[in-house]
């Protein structure tokens, strides 16, 4: 099979010849758009020879103002279309990468939800991105983001609107410009806590991540990735319009074997992007990758780390590992 067929058996539920494989990391800032972006990217496909490409998108969202401090500063947001500069940025890179890929390798381009992008705002644009802390409540955006919640709850969920409607066209706009899908990062462990309240992310999040798949609906590479440690994953692998559910499995779960019998995406997971990816060795990843494929049994998967890692701390023995392991599971997949 070529990489497209590869990919493509495993949504349609068939064995492919064996496991696709991809990783990513977020690239320098130096890289993040324009022709160093979309040389950047096919580079790392390249490289390693990965099967499918998570388009990266650290080109940030359009801001309205300064830092939102207060309650007051949320009503200054307005709905954005695809043509402003940030969006134009990601849809630019997508434009390049759809020459070369289309017909060949199946790539998703990242979008963050509707809280994240907010969340983000509540501080000034990061100049270098890394894998995500598990740990929620260390984090002052989410005690600011509570606060304004006391404050006012329904001007925060109007906020929350704005965003969803904005991001939802820049959405629609990344299939249009050549994207098979786009990577949807949802995170309710930042939501649902006990400060903000247990119900918060259905309240006021869930709508708009589904007003994002919808204006994604044309995509057939719709990626869910379910950042952090999920609450409620059953609510995310249910979500309308998605082709692959990711998550990381190792550091947060579920496993894939409690999943890989009721989840109807097709499943990408395997690998601890944050423990054995930096600090195990090529053997360790790939008994991950053997264990992966183990739990999942009959059911195909794309193997996948949990998230990004960083390039500063993986050796790249362990990443060419990965591809190895994979590409060793030929016969027993079969």
């Amino acid at each position: 099979m070529n990489r497209m067929e590869r990919v493509r058996a495993v949504l349609t539920g068939r064995v492919p010849d064996r496991p696709p494989v991809s990783f990513w990391y977020h690239f320098p800032g130096e890289q993040v758009s324009g022709k160093a972006a979309i040389d950047t990217h096919l580079g790392h496909l390249e490289r390693f020879d990965l099967d499918f490409l998570k388009v990266m998108n650290d080109n940030g969202y359009p801001r309205d103002t300064g830092l939102i401090e207060k309650i007051d500063d949320l009503k200054d947001l307005q709905v954005h279309g695809p043509d402003a500069p940030q969006f134009a940025d990601q849809l630019g890179v997508i434009e390049g990468l759809a020459g070369p890929l289309k017909g060949r390798v199946l790539f998703a381009t990242t979008v963050f939800n509707a809280w994240a992008v907010l969340r983000g705002l509540l501080e000034p644009p990061k100049l270098r991105h890394g894998p995500p802390i598990l740990v929620p409540d260390q984090d002052p955006r989410d005690w600011r983001l509570n606060d304004l919640l006391k404050a006012d709850r329904r001007a925060v969920g109007e906020a929350l609107q704005k965003i969803g409607r904005s991001l939802a066209d820049f959405a629609r706009a990344c299939i249009e410009a050549g994207a098979d899908g786009i990577f949807l990062s949802v995170r309710d462990d930042w939501v649902d806590t006990e400060q903000n309240g247990p119900g918060t992310y259905d309240e006021l999040v869930a709508e708009t991540d589904r007003m994002i798949l919808e204006a994604a609906g044309a995509g057939t590479f719709n990626m869910l990735h379910a950042c952090g440690k999920p609450l409620n994953f059953k609510r995310f692998a249910e979500y309308p319009n998605v082709q692959v559910i990711h998550w990381a499995d190792r550091a947060s779960g579920p496993s894939i074997a409690e999943v890989k019998d009721w989840v109807k995406p097709a499943i990408a997971a395997g690998v601890d992007n944050l423990s054995t990816l930096p600090r195990g060795t090529p053997d360790d990843v790939r008994r991950e990758v053997r264990d992966a494929l183990g739990q999942a049994g009959a059911r195909p998967i794309l193997v996948t780390p949990g998230c990004t890692y960083d390039p500063d701390t993986v050796p790249e023995a362990n990443l060419r590992a990965m591809v190895e392991a994979v590409r060793g599971s030929e016969s027993p997949r079969r």
